[in-house]
This record gives structure tokens, sequence and C-alpha cells, in this order.
């Protein structure tokens, strides 16, 4: 009975419908996202071109979930509304029985998502930011393009570490371009300097960005008094210090993951042994200053070992309940498709997904909140969404049992 036509038939229209819904959602956000991207940043084709192989694969968990629920919500209200219900419960067979397609669709789908964050989207998640951070220059000139200023921060400064204001862009030629450097230090202006033209590129080696001058002069602080005249400089402010940056458990693979956390591990027991043993000296010398702040030290390194401790623990539940949405979501909106019989699966689609959107998904980003402050473990927040759904579908189902 599970393998006869009838399932076979409701399988293959459920696959129908979902790849035509998947490819046309996919197209709507990517396009909605480039056009956004473009417009905000200026970005160009060949960068949009590139960037959107690497972009689809991290959308999937959040696409595939909804287009299985609008694909049961169509495929069973289509059963229903022509009364293939009816006759099959006039045949004696357990409504229940049309329903496993689409459960086997939903864990299909979950398995697929599953297996698309073993490697391909923390992969892919990754060379997108590399991409951007390798292709810093034309992402400074689109600004320029685009606003006419660009600001840069310093590496290790919480203020601007310097500013470009141009009157015009000609391929990489800046017009009238005004450049401001500010002293880490201090926090005022040690380079203010206004040229006829100028070039920049970013130098990722040093994480510095250079711009060279000509035909300019320096001016003072506030930009106003004439300092010097000269032909032909160059300067430089340093970038964003981007290596060196502990690498996000999102780009992590599964594999990485695991090893981060037995790495992480060894770290955390030493750390806690420096301490233990700090805390002992203490105990003897009555507590010298320097003990004190060593220990403070320590104390705080272990805080942060733990939050990323967290977050290896979270991203390792995350993957699977996100993923295992898709399953709970086609087994809610398999009764709910069959009720709107006399409806458009629109309606069904809607009355089923307004919910998820207000419930599902504020619930995930509150429970991994919660996960990664080390709040509530991770077993038990990521799954709570999930949770949630079954309970939902176990209502539904019996109410359809009996009707």
């Amino acid at each position: 009975m599970f393998f006869g036509l009838l399932s076979r038939s409701i399988f293959l229209e459920l696959a129908k419908v979902f790849l035509l819904s998947l490819v046309a959602i996919t197209g709507i956000i990517v396009l909605a996202a480039v056009v956004v991207e473009a417009s905000q940043k200026g970005i160009g084709p060949m960068q949009i071109l590139a960037a959107v192989p690497l972009l689809v694969p991290s959308m999937m968990p959040f696409i595939i979930p909804p287009t299985t629920l609008f694909a049961s919500c169509v495929v069973y209200g289509r059963l229903s509304h022509d009364n293939e219900i009816i006759a099959i419960k006039s045949a004696g067979i357990n409504v229940l029985h049309v329903v496993w397609p689409g459960a086997l669709l939903g864990l299909t789908m979950s398995l697929t998502t599953l297996g698309l964050y073993y490697y391909l989207i923390p992969h892919t998640h990754l060379l997108l930011r590399t991409a951007v951070a390798n292709d810093l220059q034309e992402l400074v000139y689109s600004f320029l393009k685009k606003d006419g200023q660009f600001r840069g921060r310093a590496s290790g400064a919480t203020k601007t570490g310097y500013e470009i204001y141009v009157g015009g862009v000609q391929g990489h030629l800046l017009k009238n371009a005004i450049f401001k450097r500010r002293n880490r230090i201090t926090d005022d202006y040690d380079v203010v300097a206004k040229a006829r033209e100028a070039e920049l590129y970013v130098d990722l080696d040093k994480q510095e960005v250079v711009v060279h001058m000509r035909d300019g002069h320096m001016l003072d602080a506030g930009g106003k008094s004439f300092r010097g005249h000269f032909a032909d400089e160059v300067w430089s402010a340093p970038l964003e210090d981007l290596g060196s940056k502990e690498q996000s458990s999102r780009d992590m693979t599964w594999q990485e993951i695991l090893q981060a956390r037995l790495d992480l591990t060894v770290e955390m027991e030493k750390t806690a042994s420096m301490i233990a043993l700090i805390l002992a000296q203490r105990a003897a010398n009555q507590g010298p200053a320097i003990l004190v702040e060593q220990s403070k030290h320590l104390a705080a390194k272990q805080r942060a070992h733990m939050m990323r401790m967290n977050n290896f623990n979270t991203e390792l539940h995350m993957r699977p309940a996100l993923s295992f949405g898709c399953l709970f979501f086609v087994l809610v909106g398999c009764p709910v498709g069959i009720w709107f019989s006399r409806s458009d699966y629109l309606s069904a689609f809607i009355s089923c997904f307004m919910p998820i959107v207000f419930l599902y998904y504020p619930i995930q980003l509150c429970c991994t909140n919660f996960a990664k402050d080390g709040k509530v473990h991770p077993a038990v927040a990521l799954w709570a969404a999930n949770a949630l759904l079954a309970v939902m579908a176990l209502g539904l189902f019996r109410k359809l049992s009996k009707n």
C-alpha cells in the first residue's frame, strides 16, 4: 500500500510542485537580494554573478521548509477538493495512509538540507566572506562611486581610522580627492590632504589601504588652512584586522567544529588548572597583587572560551533542528490542506505559514540566543520550536482521523 500507484502519484505530484516552487521562490529571493545590494552598495554585474552561487546554498535552510509546506498544501488541498479523499475513505483506506508521501518528502528534504549543512553551506559561506574580504578595493571604489565618500575603521580602533571624499570617479582614478587619517591615540587628524587626482589600493598582506595622491596640498586638522604643496605622495592607513578574528562556527564544516571543540576543551582544562594553581598560591602567599591580576585575566579568558564552546554546541544542534523543520512543516501542512478543500490552496498555505512566521522562527531565534548565552542546553533550546510543531501536527492528525 505504501508503494502503490496512489502513493507514487501523490509523491510525484508533491515533488513536481516542490521543485517548481523552489526554483520560483529562490529566484525571487535572490533577485530581491541582488537588487537591494546593488542599489545600496553599487555592486557591479561581475561581482553579483560571482556572489550568487555562493549565496544560494546558505539560503536553502530557510527556503526549503516553506516550499515543502506550500507543496503539501497545494497537493492535499487539490486531492480534497477533487473529492479523492472521500473516494479513498469510501474504499476503506484510512485517510492517514495518503499522508505518508508528504512525510516522505519532508524527511527527504530534511536529510538533503542536513547534507548541505555537512559541507557545502559552511564552505560557500566562508568563500563568500573571503571573497568580500579579498575584494575590499572594489568595494571601496563602489562606495566612492555611489556616495562620493568612504569611511574606514582602523584595526583595533573604535572610531573612524580614515576618510576619503571624491568629486568623481573615472575607472580607478579619483578626481578632487580628499584623504583624512586619524591618529588612534589622540583621535585627531594627523593627515589631511587634497589632490587633483588619486588612486587607492588595498594591501591585504600588510592590512593597509594605500592612497596615492598627485598634484595636491596639505591642510590643517580642520581642513581649512594651507600647509604645503606636494607633487606626489603616498599615505597608508590600517584596515580592520580581518585575519586575527577567530573563524565563525557558521563557516566551519561538521568535522571542523568537532575538532575545534576538542581543541577548546583541552585549552579550557589548561586554563582551569592555571586558575586552580594561582588560587592555591594566593592562599599560601596571602594574595600578591600580580596573582590577583593573573587570576582575573584567566577568568576572563575562561569565560571567552565558554562562550565559544556554547557557540559550537549551538551550531551543532541548530543545523539538524533547522533541517528537520521541513518534516514538521509538512506534517502540519497536510491536514490543513485537506481541511481547506473548499478554499483555494493559497489560503491553506497562508493559514499554516503565518502562525509559523510568528511562532516558529521567533521561538527558534530566542532559543538560539539562550543557547549561545548558556542559559538553556542547546539540545532543549534548538528543538523547542520543532517540538511545538510536532504537538500541533499530532492534534491536527487526531482530529483528521476522527472526521
